[in-house]
């Protein structure tokens, strides 16, 4: 048996694990977030070539700024909670709140945003969820989901969500009277460099302000509006449509590149 075949399992870490986690909510303050900050920002920096983003202003136009906003995802690999990251903290400018299973064995992300998650049961994980709607009071955070649960292969299909954020979107309605909800896309390209580029589109806002449906049903309508925002995406970029998209960051070229470059430059002047 390859050891690749246990890359990705349907259990959940904690399930596997079998061990009886405390559950430990977000501790933010001025100082850890800009620690946070730096270390989350110089972190994808150095990873990544660019930082490319599209349909912000759907977010900053659509939804309505009265009310709570929760951001949800596809859940690919480890990068997805920094990026999550990056794009409250550093692109629209709010606190993330991001639920974290086996947060215990990473306690200092809590000091990020960060809470946990225990799926050792159903009775264990509602405390998460119950959290998830208390946080969604504070305007200035964003809480960022990945409603699959786990981490699938990339650009796994069909995308398919548990219901949690339907409970944690139904609760939040009852308690808030409406909620924004965000799909997000994000991928990882090779485009013509040694290094990926991160690249995410934000979906259409959903304004939500009826608590009566059935959160199964709901779950569903969601997963399958985020897999079509991310089909689109791939879509565009396999089709070199580049349209909308606005840069966060980009590294400047290594030298290597910078003299292939110049080689390139000096071959089409010869040409002509």
């Amino acid at each position: 048996m390859s050891d690749m075949e246990d890359l990705y399992s349907e259990v959940p870490p904690t399930k596997l694990r079998d061990v009886e986690e405390h559950f430990r909510p977000a501790r933010t303050s001025k100082f850890w977030l800009w620690v946070a900050d730096r270390f989350f920002y110089g972190l994808i920096e150095k990873r990544f070539c660019a930082f490319r983003y599209k349909g912000y202003e759907n977010f900053l136009e659509n939804r309505d700024a009265n009310y709570p906003t929760i951001f949800f995802a596809p859940h690919y690999n480890w990068w997805d909670g920094i990026v999550g990251y990056n794009i409250c903290n550093r692109l629209c400018k709010k606190e993330i709140r991001l639920m974290i299973e086996e947060l215990n064995r990473f306690p200092i992300l809590r000091r990020g945003g960060g809470f946990s998650v225990n799926k050792k049961s159903a009775q264990t994980a509602m405390e998460s969820l119950r959290y998830s709607v208390r946080v969604l009071k504070d305007l200035n955070t964003i809480l960022y989901l990945f409603p699959q649960g786990i981490i699938n292969p990339p650009d796994h299909r069909p995308i398919k969500f548990q219901t949690g954020i339907s409970y944690i979107a139904q609760k939040a309605v009852k308690e808030y009277g409406k909620i924004n909800l965000v799909p997000i896309a994000v991928n990882y390209f090779f485009l013509r460099d040694n290094r990926p580029e991160v690249m995410i589109e934000m979906g259409d806002v959903i304004q939500l302000t009826d608590d009566k449906f059935d959160r199964k049903e709901y779950a569903e309508y969601l997963a399958n509006t985020l897999e079509k925002l991310c089909d689109k995406q791939i879509q565009e970029v396999s089709q070199a449509q580049f349209e909308g998209y606005k840069t966060l960051f980009k590294q400047k070229l290594a030298w290597y590149r910078e003299f292939e470059q110049h080689l390139k430059r000096i071959k089409t002047k010869k040409q002509k």
